[in-house]
């Protein structure tokens, strides 16, 4: 369906791709991964023909229609959300548009000589809809929309008026709708909260066609994948199985070039010292020559090629009370629309609270009356006199100083500190050799993402407050992060829309329901266990 044969492709003086080879098959579910910077982006954009490789080829079969989903979603304005998602709906949303203009021609007295052609093309146009279901399109876009977790109001409103995120889940819906023989999904998982990750989820497991997709949730590409293919260093390795079977097999495979090296490292290093001890005696010279000639044609084994993995460790916490966080008959509304009424609540020291609910549930108000960056109307929030509070916002990456460097930031928070130790805790957050000079406005939200996590870490609270900590982080930052967290002392409240990480750090869950909060002892494993569903709202 899709084939990648002997790609080269350079940028600059970076090699991206050399002798690259890889297949999509029909109906098969791929999972494209690698480190940032590997080449994923491009490849995407060489099968949709945006870019051309320097050498080999990109093959598609005739016929076969691609939709690709990227991080770049472009303008949207001037239409409904629904609009907007139709019109990504392939040849049904050219139909739609030829219609309507026939329609207008047919009113338009000044075409009255053409009338009998308009009405016989506006008839084809109309039978060709029928054919494709286009009387449906409407309810499909308003499933998908409400899958992704638009309310009837968001989908009938001005789609420019919508945050950046909600853009990027319409450009998805858009994709979806139009339901192509190959999906091309480039971070689908990103800006969606856990009840529109787990409907994507359903969606990609029964969708027909094949899917090509990268995602920074590894739980989402396990349950999606059954086929990974791995970009290192220029070359492309496939391997058959979900996210966890490939890192088995990675695993085995470096162990396995790891020992056939080390053999022939030894055997190498016996050869030579013959040929050294020997070389000078004449009844030795043609052993000597011998083993000289052999060595030049022994295809030498090069060892494994190491990920650079690193690792944080917190510094001690400052001790904090038993009480750490105590909230008491709060009350809180935006406008007409009431988040709590009377909520009572309290935090307790090393526990570590995920906070569940619907879309609009109020977890992120939650977080932010705790952090102190919104009041209650009523009702009172009291932390502990000896809690020291570390607050990570999304937010907090829009107030980085786009003209500082890294390293500057990072000399700003901690004047004290000395160039070594922070020098360590940028390469602890993915921040090496140049990266530490780069400014802040050519940073990634990823990038912006580690900074904001390394600084608000270095010195560490006994608190720790996080709204959506893994959003564009890669997968290896998170396995950081979760280990680093998991050695943490003190206490947790956060939302999160990544599973694994919801597993690996909860001991409690608070869940916010239309009908007050409900809690559960035991983290969100247990939660599962107990409902019977992975998210609020979601038919178990």
């Amino acid at each position: 369906m899709i084939r990648l044969e002997n790609i080269g492709k350079q940028n600059g003086k970076q090699i991206v791709f050399i002798e690259a080879s890889a297949a999509i098959q029909k109906g098969e579910k791929v999972g494209l991964v690698g480190p940032n910077g590997a080449g994923k982006t491009t490849l995407f954009r060489m099968i949709t023909g945006q870019e051309q490789p320097d050498e080999g080829q990109v093959a598609v079969d005739r016929g076969v229609t691609i939709g690709y989903f990227s991080q770049d979603v472009g303008e949207m304005a001037g239409r409904s959300v629904v609009a907007e998602t139709m019109d990504g709906a392939g040849p049904i949303s050219a139909l739609i548009a030829e219609m309507t203009a026939l329609e207008a021609a047919m009113g338009d007295p000044e075409r009255a000589d053409e009338m009998d052609e308009i009405i016989e093309r506006y008839g084809e146009a109309q039978g060709r809809f029928e054919e494709l279901d286009g009387y449906s399109l409407d309810g499909r876009a308003r499933e998908v929309l409400d899958g992704l977790g638009f309310s009837q109001e968001m989908m009938d409103g001005d789609v420019g008026k919508l945050s950046g995120g909600w853009k990027m889940r319409v450009a998805l819906a858009r994709i979806l709708l139009m339901r192509p023989d190959a999906l091309l999904l480039d971070e689908p998982s990103n800006h969606l909260d856990l009840e529109s990750l787990i409907w994507l989820e359903d969606f990609l497991q029964n969708y027909s066609g094949a899917l090509f997709m990268t995602s920074h949730d590894r739980e989402f590409m396990n349950r999606i994948c059954t086929k990974i293919v791995e970009i290192d260093v220029g070359s492309l390795t496939t391997y058959s199985g979900n996210y966890e079977f490939y890192q088995q097999q990675r695993a085995i495979s470096e162990k396995n070039q790891q020992a056939q090296f080390e053999r022939q490292q030894a055997m190498l290093a016996k050869e030579l010292d013959f040929i050294a001890r020997f070389k000078a005696r004449a009844s030795h010279a043609a052993q000597v020559q011998s083993r000289v000639k052999k060595l030049e044609k022994i295809d030498k084994v090069e060892p494994p090629k190491r990920r650079q993995t690193v690792s944080f460790e917190f510094q001690p916490a400052p001790r904090s009370g038993e009480d750490v966080v105590t909230l008491k008959n709060v009350h809180k509304s935006y406008g007409k629309r009431t988040i709590y009424e009377g909520l009572d609540f309290q935090v307790r020291r090393k526990e570590r609270w995920c906070i569940m609910g619907i879309n609009g549930a109020g977890k992120s108000t939650l977080l932010k009356l705790v952090a102190g960056a919104s009041d209650p109307d009523n009702g009172t929030v009291a932390r502990g006199p000896s809690v020291k509070m570390g607050y990570f916002a999304q937010h907090a990456m829009d107030l980085l100083d786009g003209e500082r460097t890294v390293f500057q930031i990072l000399e700003d928070n901690f004047p004290q500190a000395g160039q070594a130790p922070l020098r360590a805790l940028a390469g602890c957050f993915g921040f090496s050799g140049d990266e530490i000079e780069k400014k802040c406005r050519v940073l990634s939200g990823g990038e912006k993402a580690r900074l904001v996590m390394a600084i608000m870490l270095f010195d560490p609270p006994n608190l720790l407050v996080l709204d959506e900590p893994t959003n564009h982080l890669d997968i290896a930052t998170k396995e950081m992060l979760i280990t680093a967290l998991s050695q943490y002392e003190g206490t947790m409240l956060f939302v999160s829309h990544d599973r694994h990480f919801l597993a690996a750090l909860s001991n409690r869950v608070l869940e916010l329901t239309p009908d007050g909060i409900h809690t559960y002892g035991g983290g969100y494993t247990e939660y599962v266990e107990r409902t019977g569903q992975e998210a609020p709202g979601l038919r178990s």
